[in-house]
């Protein structure tokens, strides 16, 4: 059977059959969308957060590595095990990535933790946090229960303030939201709201 694929603006009138699956495109041909999506964090920075005067008690933010699926703006959708599509009319205003590392940074930054963003500065932080953005994806596998899912594994390396030893540290951390619907607007707020769990367990982990 040949799946017909629905243009965004055709999705009002057809609201009903919502529940046989995604609202996506496979191909890049769609027309420019209306606006662009960007996360933003919940855990605000306040003014002067993170001043010091210790090497050592920075933490250097790189932008997360990619699979393939994620070198691109337009948003993944998996519809089977081993099947991956793209939101019709969903485009963010950067590489989810990118995103996602601001959001880490101002996450650590609310935190009380000092941040040298890569972009900005040259100096070398006193701890480094690289990772892997492996899934940041609409999963509508289960049509009635469709969920988004951030999944960030993290590299943490260098010395610790106050005298710590040199060390390197690995871990994964991952959170899943639901979506009330899977119009783009929708999706890119249950992403925002799992993106942030997963920066706020990352900012436990380096604090501790």
């Amino acid at each position: 059977m040949t799946r017909r694929l629905l243009p965004l603006l055709a999705v009002a009138p057809l609201l009903g059959v919502a529940a046989c699956g995604p609202i996506v495109q496979i191909g890049g041909n769609a027309k420019a969308p209306a606006s662009l999506l960007a996360l933003r964090a919940t855990a605000v920075p306040q003014p002067g957060a993170g001043a010091t005067t210790d090497p050592h008690a920075t933490v250097l933010v790189l932008v997360p590595a990619v699979p393939g699926m994620l070198q691109t703006l337009r948003q993944p959708v998996i519809t089977g095990d081993t099947t991956i599509e793209y939101l019709t009319g969903a485009s963010w205003a950067e590489q989810p990535n990118r995103e996602f590392q601001r959001v880490l940074a101002d996450t650590l930054q609310a935190k009380g933790i000092p941040v040298l963003d890569p972009r900005q500065s040259t100096a070398a932080g006193g701890r480094t946090l690289s990772g892997t953005l492996l899934d940041f994806s609409l999963d509508v596998r289960s049509p009635s229960a469709a969920v988004v899912r951030v999944r960030y594994d993290a590299a943490l390396t260098g010395t610790a303030p106050k005298g710590g030893t040199a060390s390197f540290a690995v871990r994964r951390f991952d959170a899943s939201a639901p979506v009330t619907s899977q119009l783009p607007n929708d999706v890119a707020i249950a992403l925002n709201t799992a993106a942030n769990q997963v920066a706020a367990q990352v900012a436990d982990w380096v604090a501790h």
